[in-house]
């Protein structure tokens, strides 16, 4: 009986464990703090491997920069990587992680850099 009683008890628990999670509001198509003045640095800093520091690369760079260049001309390059219009080797990878949002963002974000 003492047994009977423990197994119930159990199952009441994972009942109420699996009802408290399932009451829990589905996370955002996107984090909102990505779109925070910090939340942008940090996603600008993935970029920096390949487009350097800020949207600069290195002296010699065969890969574009980024900084300063125009917003607008900047989204449409993300779009276009993200919906395989544009050929490349890894950006059409990569721009499918951010959200449209996100990509407007790292589009202005890079605009305001100096060149």
């Amino acid at each position: 009986m003492i047994r009977t009683a423990r197994h119930f008890a159990v199952a009441a628990a994972t009942l109420a464990a699996g009802i408290a999670v399932a009451q829990q509001p589905a996370p955002p198509a996107f984090a909102p703090s990505n779109l925070s003045a910090s939340g942008v640095r940090a996603l600008a800093a993935n970029c920096a491997a390949c487009h350097g520091t800020r949207g600069k690369p290195a002296a010699g760079s065969t890969l574009a920069g980024l900084a300063g260049k125009p917003r607008d001309e900047l989204l449409m390059a993300m779009t276009q990587f993200k919906q395989g219009r544009k050929p490349a080797t890894v950006m059409h990878q990569l721009t499918k992680g951010y959200s449209d949002e996100e990509l407007a963002a790292l589009a202005d974000y890079f605009s305001k850099q100096a060149r």
